[in-house]
C-alpha cells in the first residue's frame, strides 16, 4: 500500500503487528520517552509528511497513560505534516462514561473524544463501543466495527439445534439479537438492575433458556459480576450448557479464574481487542483475532471505499 504509515504505542504493540502483517506494510517504530518529572513524550520515527498515518492504540490499563501517548502521538502526526490521521482504537475505555446518572459527574466518554480531536484525529476506526451514543460523542468521522462474524464462525463449529443466545442486560439485547441471527438460533435477555461498579441483580431472563445450550454475549467482561450474576440465574431455569463470548476481554480482578473456576461453563470466548497476559489463560479461554477485519477497514479507509459493506449480508 502506497503512502500509508502504521504506528503503534504500548498498548499493544502485537495487534498492530499483526494488523500490518496483514496490510503487508512495516510498523514504523515509535518512541516513548518518559522525563525526570514524569511527563511523557511520544516521537513517530518515520516520515509522515503528506501521508495517510494511522496510530494503532486501544485504551487499556493503564488507561490514562496509553490514552496520553495516543494524544501526544496524534499531535506529533500533525506536527509532521500527515495528510490525514486515523485513530485505530479496538477498545475505548471511557465509552462506559457515556451518559450523566448522577448529579456533578463528567461524560468522559464525550470529552476524551473532543480531546482526541484537538489533538489532531482526522478519523477514529473502533470496536464494539459500548452503546450506539459514543458514536456521536465524536464530531470526526468514525467507523465502527464489531466482532459478530469471528464470533459466530467460532460458534458454528457446534451443534447449534437447541442453542439460544442470552444477553445480560436489556441494553445489549439488540447486538444479541443480530448475533442470534448470524447463527439462526433464537435471543433472550437478562433483566439486570446494577448498584454499582460491581454489584448488580437479575431478577429474571426474558425468553426461554431451559434445556438449551446458552451462549452468553456481552460486549465486554471486566470484572465479571454481571456474568456470575446471570449464570446463577441460568441455572436456576434448567440451561443445560453455558458458554461466555464477549469482544473485550478485559478480565479484570482475576475475573477469568472465577468464570473458568464455573463448571457449567465450558468456554469462555473473546477477541484480542485488549491484550491478555500469558499467565492469566486458562484452558478454557479462547482468543479469536480481529486483525482480519482492522486491516480490511484501514485499507477501504486509505482507498476510500465502503466500510459499511464489511457488514452486508
Amino acid at each position: 500500500m502506497r503512502e500509508i504509515a502504521v504506528f503503534s504505542g504500548s498498548a499493544h504493540p502485537e495487534l498492530a503487528a499483526e494488523v500490518c502483517a496483514h496490510l503487508g506494510v512495516p510498523l514504523l517504530p515509535t518512541r516513548i520517552d518518559r522525563f525526570a518529572n514524569d511527563c511523557l513524550q511520544a516521537q513517530l520515527q518515520a516520515n509522515c509528511r503528506e501521508r495517510d498515518v494511522y496510530l494503532i492504540q486501544p485504551l487499556v490499563r493503564p488507561v490514562q497513560e496509553h490514552l496520553v501517548e495516543l494524544l501526544l502521538m496524534l499531535d506529533a502526526a500533525r506536527g509532521a505534516s500527515a495528510a490525514r490521521t486515523t485513530v485505530v482504537m479496538p477498545h475505548y475505555a471511557y465509552a462506559r462514561s457515556d451518559k450523566k446518572d448522577a448529579p456533578r459527574i463528567s461524560i468522559g466518554g464525550r470529552l476524551m473524544a473532543d480531546l482526541m480531536e484537538t489533538a489532531g484525529a482526522s478519523r477514529v476506526l473502533a470496536m464494539t463501543l459500548h452503546s450506539p451514543q459514543v458514536h456521536g460523542f465524536f464530531r470526526v468521522p468514525v467507523d465502527h466495527l464489531h466482532a459478530l462474524r469471528e464470533l459466530a464462525a467460532h460458534f458454528r463449529r457446534y451443534d447449534l439445534e437447541r442453542a439460544v443466545v442470552v444477553s445480560p442486560d436489556l441494553g445489549n439485547a439488540k447486538e444479541a439479537a443480530a448475533f442470534a441471527r448470524l447463527l439462526g438460533v433464537p435471543v433472550a435477555a437478562g433483566a439486570k438492575q446494577r448498584f454499582s461498579d460491581d454489584r448488580v441483580s437479575i431478577s429474571s431472563v426474558i425468553g426461554e433458556v431451559a434445556g438449551r445450550d446458552v451462549i452468553v454475549l456481552d460486549d465486554e467482561i471486566a470484572k465479571g459480576s454481571t456474568v456470575v450474576e446471570l449464570l446463577g440465574k441460568l441455572r436456576e431455569l434448567g440451561a443445560r450448557t453455558i458458554r461466555v463470548a464477549c469482544t473485550h476481554g478485559l478480565f479484570a480482578a482475576g475475573a477469568l479464574g472465577r468464570l473458568s473456576a464455573e463448571p457449567d461453563v465450558l468456554e469462555i470466548v473473546c477477541t484480542n481487542t485488549v491484550p491478555i497476559p500469558a499467565g492469566e489463560r486458562t484452558d478454557k479461554l479462547r482468543v479469536l483475532s480481529i486483525a482480519p477485519a482492522l486491516a480490511e477497514a484501514m485499507r477501504r479507509i486509505h482507498d476510500g471505499e465502503s466500510v459499511s459493506a464489511l457488514f452486508d449480508s
